[in-house]
């Protein structure tokens, strides 16, 4: 049983033919999105009543006026993405929707803020999830960045095994927080109004105000509230990951995602208010306390408590759905490198995947896996998205005028004002704690994009040749070859090189630079054993410097070569099977192959020469 390592760590290889299925049914599709939006969900309720506690007893109150503000924005960001579905199956959801019906920068405004948000969903999940585990066990709490570290690492590797593998795989602790959810909300409502059981709070209930009912405190409610939503654009980013009919299949995942959203967002809201929930900082959450008033700490209540914890976890999947998606299509455009666009052994985006964990690690080793750290970065980049994705779908039923254009006119441009407002709100109110820093990072983001784009371009241009007829080229052209092969010494290598050169051009010439003034006369003595007329030019190096000489006089024989001549360096390179071979060796070549390849007159070849060859001629003239 032979089998790599890797083969056992990611899973065998699957052919390009296997892709169809590698993708999500519905039911696979909901797990993997449904994670990161209902593990908001499960504490919108919670950050709402952290801001209106101010009010006293009329919090609760507000509570409810606030949820039915979400619940509508929800409604409105729930049909403009089943629109955004529908006109671009090809996926990017706001992204795509920017591009094309505003412009290329308001798009890459739209990826940057997405980028930044799956980024931190990841950071923050994690964290969030080695807190839970970190306040089970207090012990582990100094480890905490090295437990966070493991577990994005985890769930990259498992990401890696491929679409279908990792849907099967987190499916399970999605749906148990979602079924633990429905049913406490269901058991708790009937408690409540049937039987009539009305459970003491856990804590006293603050009865008089300490600060004043005003408009932009609603508005940092709504705005704090509004983490109910994040998680929901992930759908249309990747539309093409679900199953024929893919455009359906997400639509139907869509439509119950939001259904999702609606009734355990409002449904928890509801119990906060009638068990009197209340928001204690480093105490029980909402959640937790409405959980202990249902099930009064049995059985239901441990269920309720690890499957947030699970779920908190699985809430990175989602971007590791969506990013790895989102860079393949801004790849496609040019603006990230397409790398991004290469589907590894397993048919997912290897590259964007680990691009996802590398940069979520060093975030989290950075701030240090705090979540109240990382949490002001985390809601402005995604409503940034919402806000250029609804107002490109205004453009866009302006401009294509497809029936029923003016409605959904009217819906997107509600939605546009609403969330540019909780956008804002966002940013006043986190600005201080770190939304700065997405302020930031946005804008040089959009700098690399554009950069990359640059590159290509020209590159592309370079390149063409669209504007030369091919009729007019001349395939037979002869070229005088100068062949220079660097030798460091007398040895295998350097003689089969050597021998390899002398059969491609009469014009060789043996390049050596040592500063050692004896081992190069030694050279010249053993050279003139030699039965060659193959020129050996040996250098001193009384600064014991060997690379940059050895370019320079290269440069020097490039410089004097004419017109129809070319200067091909042959670099010999001893090829080692064992595993340390390539650590040990061969950093020299590397060097000079990759210097010498910017010159245009200069053309660079390696010669391999394998250690073991010798022994399977069955010769014994390599021992």
């Amino acid at each position: 049983m032979n089998r790599k390592f890797s083969d056992v760590l990611l899973g065998e290889p699957l052919r390009s033919e296997q892709s169809k299925h590698e993708k999500y049914n519905v039911p696979f599709g909901l797990a993997i999105m449904a994670s990161d939006a209902v593990s908001s969900v499960a504490y919108a309720a919670q950050e709402i009543l952290f801001v209106l506690i101010v009010l006293g007893s009329a919090a609760y109150e507000w509570l409810t006026w606030t949820s039915f503000m979400i619940i509508g924005l929800l409604i409105i960001l729930t049909i403009s993405y089943i629109q955004i579905i529908k006109a671009y199956p090809q996926g990017g959801g706001a992204y795509k929707v920017a591009k094309e019906n505003l412009s290329d920068k308001a798009g890459l405004t739209a990826g940057a803020g997405l980028i930044i948000d799956y980024i931190l969903t990841v950071a923050v999940s994690a964290s969030a999830g080695a807190d839970a585990i970190a306040s089970a066990f207090s012990s582990l709490m100094q480890y905490k960045v090295l437990i966070v570290v493991v577990i994005i690492v985890i769930l990259t590797i498992l990401n890696l095994r491929g679409i279908s593998e990792s849907s099967k795989i987190f499916a399970i602790p999605s749906y148990i927080f979602i079924v633990s959810m429905i049913f406490m909300i269901v058991y708790g409502l009937f408690k409540y109004f049937v039987l009539n059981i009305h459970p003491a709070p856990m804590y006293p209930v603050p009865t008089k105000a300490t600060q004043s009912l005003s408009l932009f405190l609603i508005l940092r409610a709504f705005a704090s509230g509004c983490s109910a939503l994040t998680g929901l654009e992930a759908v249309s980013n990747s539309v093409p990951n679900f199953k024929e009919p893919s455009q359906r299949n997400a639509k139907i995942v869509m439509i119950l995602l939001a259904l999702m959203i609606f009734f355990i967002f409002g449904g928890s809201s509801v119990l906060a208010i009638f068990y009197t929930a209340v928001p204690i900082t480093d105490g029980p959450t909402v959640i937790s306390q409405i959980a202990s008033g249902i099930f009064s700490n049995g059985f239901m209540f441990y269920i309720i408590q690890f499957s947030t914890a699970i779920i908190l976890l699985m809430a990175c999947n989602t971007a590791f759905t969506g990013f790895p998606m989102l860079m393949y299509i801004v790849a496609k455009d040019g603006y990230a490198p397409r790398q991004f666009t290469v589907r590894g052994k397993r048919l997912g985006f290897t590259f964007g995947i680990v691009g996802l964990t590398f940069i979520a690690c060093i975030l989290v080793i950075i701030f240090r896996a705090d979540t109240h750290r990382l949490i002001p970065l985390y809601a402005l980049g995604v409503f940034t998205s919402f806000t250029l994705g609804q107002f490109g779908m205004v453009n866009h039923w302006i401009k294509e005028k497809e029936e029923g254009w003016k409605k959904g006119a009217v819906i997107n441009g509600i939605g546009t004002v609403l969330t540019l407002i909780t956008g804002i709100v966002i940013l006043i109110e986190k600005f201080s704690q770190g939304a700065f820093i997405v302020v930031i990072l946005i804008p040089i983001i959009i700098l690399g994009q554009l950069r990359i784009k640059a590159h290509y371009d020209k590159v592309a241009k370079g390149l063409s040749i669209s504007t030369v007829n091919l009729k007019d080229i001349n395939m037979k052209i002869k070229y005088t070859h100068i062949v220079v092969v660097p030798i460091a010494s007398l040895n295998k290598a350097s003689i089969s090189t050597l021998q390899y050169a002398n059969s491609l051009s009469d014009n060789v010439i043996a390049l050596n630079v040592s500063p050692d003034q004896e081992a190069i006369d030694k050279l010249k003595q053993r050279w003139n054993e030699l039965n060659t007329d193959i020129i050996l030019v040996a250098k001193y190096s009384p600064y014991r410097a060997i690379i940059n000489p050895l370019i320079d006089n290269i440069q020097l024989i490039a410089d004097a070569a004419g017109e129809d001549e070319k200067v091909t360096v042959i670099l010999p390179e001893f090829i080692s099977h064992e595993k340390r071979g390539e650590v040990l060796h061969n950093h020299t070549s590397l060097i000079l192959r990759e210097t010498l390849l910017r010159n245009h007159n200069i053309v660079v070849s390696t010669y391999p020469y394998h250690l073991e060859e010798c022994r399977k001629r069955g010769t014994d003239d390599c021992k």
